[in-house]
C-alpha cells in the first residue's frame, strides 16, 4: 500500500505504494493532447490523465500513486492478479509448482522473453531483482516491507535452478506469498553496475538512477509499453513495446493500442473540461460530476462504468506519536494527551455525520466504511458479524468526552481537564474538491461538539513531507489504495512499517526519534497480521483478520469515513473494456482495441 492522491487503476499490481486521493491539471492549451493528433492520427492511441509529474522512473524508489499508474504499464512480474476473478495468474512465469515443504514455489519462465531493448529476459534478471534490489537493505523500497515474513521480519530466499527455473522460498509458511510475487522484474544488464558502484556517501548510485531527467530511451522495461517522451508539467507518452511477450489469438503482437498519452493535470475541473472537449479518452468520475456527465453519455459517445464500492479507504487519523526529535516533542504534549485518549477518538467518530457526507459531497454515490479491509475481500468483517460501527451520534460523542475528563465552558467550547481549549489542525492535500469538501464538513461537525478544527489543505509535496518525514502534524484526512489480500497492508499495521503513519517510526536515513512508544493494542494488530500471514487455512485466516478489524474499530487509529463507488467514463471507441473495481477500465490493456 501507499499514500495515495488517487486510487490506481492498475490494482493488479496491487501492492503498489499508499496515498492521498486527488486529481490534477494543466492549462488546456498548453497540455491539450489533441495537439498530437496531426502526428499521431494514423496510430491508435489512448489519452489519459495523470495527477502530477512523475517523481521518478525508478520503480522500486517510487512512492507516488500517479506514477505507479504509469509504471504499471511498463513493468510486469512473475504473477498477476485477475481483477475480475481475484485469482493469481501466471505472467512472466508460465507456471509454478509448490516446493516439497510447502514453503515456496518453483517458477518456470516463459520462453523467449525480452526486454524493450531486445535483450533476453532471464532467470538471472529475476534473481538480480530480488536479491540485489528488493531484498537489499541499502535500497529504500516499500516492496521490502511487503516481502517481510513473520516475527523475525525475515526475507525470502531466491535462487536460480536452471536456465528457465527460479525458486523462491520463505523461512516459514506465508499465505500471501504467491500474490506478492507480482512485483516487477528489472533488467540486470542495465542496472547491476549501479548497485555495485557507490557514491561519495557509500550509497549505491542506483538511488539516483532513472530519475525524471533520464533520457527515455535509457529506461528499459518488460511491460506492454515503454517510455517515448516526457515533457515536464505537460505529458508523458508511452509507446508499444515491440518485444512484449503477449500474442493475440492469431499470433499477432499485443498490445493493439500503439501509444498512451498521459496528460499532467492539476485540478478536477480542468480534467473534466478536457474530457468534455474530447481531449481525454477516459476520466475517473467524481460524484460532483456524475449527474452532468450522465446526461452527456450519448452526445459525448462515452459510457460511465460503475464498479460498486471502491477498494480503497478514506479516513481521519490523529498523530499518536509520543516521541521527541532533537529534544522537542513531535506533537504538542497537551494535544498528544487528547489524541492518545481512546474516548476522544471515539467521540470524533460519533460526531462525523457520514450519511450527510454521502448525501451531499458524494451525491449518494457511496456508502459508509467501517473497516480497513475492503468489502470485496473474503476477509471482510461486517457489522452483522460483530464489527463495531460509529453512526452519527453527537450526544454519545459528548458523553464519551465527559467520561474522559473533558468539559464545556459557558461558550460551549470543549476544554480538557486542565482548562485547555481543544483546538487542532486537520490537514489534507489541496486540489481535490471532494477531499476539501469532506474536510470542511468534518470541521463543522466537530465544531458542534465544541472542538475547534483548523482545516488546512496543503500542497502535495509539503503535505507528504510532514506525514512521512518531519512528522509534525496533528490530524490528517487521507486515503489508501486497497486490494483483496489484507497482508498487502502489512506495512501499515506493523509498528515498524513504512506506512504506520499514525505512529510512524523513522525510516532509513531519517533523523532518529527518542521516546517512541507502541501501545499494546497497536502491537497486537501487528502480531495478528503476522499470524494471519503464516496461517494457510483460509477459514482460520478469516478469524484472525476479524480480530484485527475489531481492534482497529475499538481503538480507531483510523476513523473510516465513506467508500465512494468506483466510476469511470470511457469513450466508446475502445473495444473489449472489461471494467472492474479492482482494475478499472484498462487493466487488460493488451487486448483492448480502438474501433474508430
Amino acid at each position: 500500500m501507499i499514500l495515495t492522491k488517487k486510487i490506481s487503476n492498475q490494482i493488479k499490481r496491487f501492492w503498489l505504494p499508499i496515498i492521498l486521493a486527488s486529481l490534477a491539471a494543466i492549462t488546456v492549451a498548453a497540455c491539450n493532447p489533441s495537439n498530437f493528433k496531426s502526428t499521431a492520427a494514423q496510430v491508435p492511441q489512448l489519452v489519459n490523465s495523470i495527477l502530477s509529474d512523475p517523481q521518478t522512473f525508478n520503480y522500486p524508489l517510487n512512492q507516488d500513486a500517479s506514477t505507479s499508474s504509469l509504471l504499471g504499464l511498463t513493468y510486469e512480474g512473475l504473477t498477476t492478479q485477475n481483477p475480475i476473478t481475484g485469482e493469481i495468474e501466471p505472467n512472466l512465469a508460465e507456471s509454478w509448482e509448490t516446493t516439497d515443504d510447502d514453503l515456496g514455489f518453483i517458477f518456470t519462465l516463459r520462453e523467449n522473453l525480452k526486454w524493450s531493448d531486445g535483450e533476453p529476459l532471464t532467470v538471472d534478471d529475476v534473481v538480480f531483482t530480488y536479491n540485489e534490489i528488493y531484498l537489499n537493505e541499502a535500497i529504500p523500497t516499500n516492496v521490502r516491507d511487503v516481502l517481510r515474513i513473520g516475527e523475525s521480519r525475515a526475507l525470502p530466499n531466491v535462487k536460480k535452478i536452471d536456465a528457465r527455473r527460479v525458486q523462491l522460498t520463505t523461512p516459514e509458511p506465508f499465505a500471501p506469498f504467491l500474490g506478492i510475487l507480482g512485483v516487477p522484474i528489472l533488467p540486470a544488464h542495465v542496472l547491476a553496475e549501479s548497485i555495485k558502484t557507490k557514491d561519495q556517501e557509500g550509497k549505491p548510485i542506483f538511488l539516483s538512477k532513472w530519475g525524471v531527467d533520464t533520457p527515455v530511451e535509457e529506461i528499459i522495461v518488460n511491460g506492454p509499453y515503454k517510455l517515448e517522451r516526457y515533457d515536464t508539467s505537460q505529458r508523458v507518452i508511452l509507446q508499444r513495446n515491440p518485444y512484449y511477450w503477449r500474442k493475440g489469438t492469431q499470433g499477432e503482437s499485443q498490445p493493439y493500442i500503439e501509444r498512451i498519452v498521459w496528460s499532467i493535470v492539476e485540478s478536477t475541473d480542468t480534467s473534466l473540461l478536457q474530457f468534455r472537449s474530447g481531449s481525454l479518452d477516459s476520466i475517473s468520475v467524481t460524484p460532483d460530476y456524475f449527474s452532468l456527465l450522465k446526461k452527456q453519455e450519448k452526445q459525448g459517445n462515452f459510457t460511465i462504468y460503475n464498479g460498486g464500492p471502491a477498494t480503497g479507504t478514506t479516513f481521519v487519523l490523529f498523530n499518536l506519536n509520543k516521541g521527541r526529535r532533537d529534544g522537542k516533542p513531535l506533537v504538542d504534549p497537551i494535544k498528544s494527551r487528547w489524541f492518545n485518549t481512546v474516548e476522544f477518538r471515539q467521540a470524533v467518530a460519533y460526531a462525523i455525520d457520514r450519511q450527510t457526507m454521502i448525501n451531499n459531497t458524494f451525491r449518494g454515490l457511496g456508502q459508509t466504511q467501517d473497516s480497513p479491509i475492503t468489502i470485496q475481500s473474503p476477509f471482510y468483517l461486517s457489522a452483522e458479524e460483530g464489527l463495531k460501527t460509529y453512526d452519527y451520534n453527537p450526544e454519545k460523542a459528548q458523553e464519551l468526552l465527559k467520561k474522559a475528563g473533558f468539559k464545556y465552558n459557558a461558550q460551549e467550547q470543549l476544554l480538557d481537564a486542565d482548562g485547555n481549549q481543544v483546538r487542532f489542525t486537520l490537514l489534507t492535500n489541496s486540489g481535490n474538491r471532494i477531499r476539501e469538501a469532506m474536510g470542511a464538513q468534518i470541521s463543522q461537525d466537530l465544531g458542534k461538539i465544541g472542538m475547534q478544527v483548523d482545516f488546512t489543505p496543503l500542497a502535495w509535496n509539503t503535505y507528504t513531507d510532514k506525514l512521512a518525514n518531519t512528522l509534525d502534524w496533528d490530524a490528517s484526512l487521507l486515503g489508501l489504495s486497497g486490494g483483496l489480500e489484507p497482508n498487502n497492508g502489512a506495512n501499515v499495521w506493523n509498528p515498524e512499517g513504512g506506512l504506520h503513519m499514525f505512529n510512524q517510526k523513522p525510516q532509513a536515513g531519517q533523523k532518529p526519534i527518542e521516546g517512541w512508544e507502541v501501545a499494546p493494542w497497536e502491537a497486537r494488530i501487528g502480531e495478528l497480521y503476522i499470524q494471519a500471514a503464516r496461517e494457510l487455512d483460509e477459514a482460520k485466516r478469516k478469524e484472525i483478520y476479524a480480530e484485527t478489524q475489531k481492534i482497529t474499530q475499538e481503538n480507531l487509529p483510523f476513523i473510516y469515513l465513506v467508500n465512494p463507488y468506483s466510476l469511470s467514463a470511457v469513450r466508446n471507441k475502445f473495444y473489449n473494456i472489461k471494467y472492474s473495481v479492482l482494475g478499472g477500465p484498462f487493466w487488460n490493456i493488451h487486448e483492448i482495441k480502438v474501433i474508430e
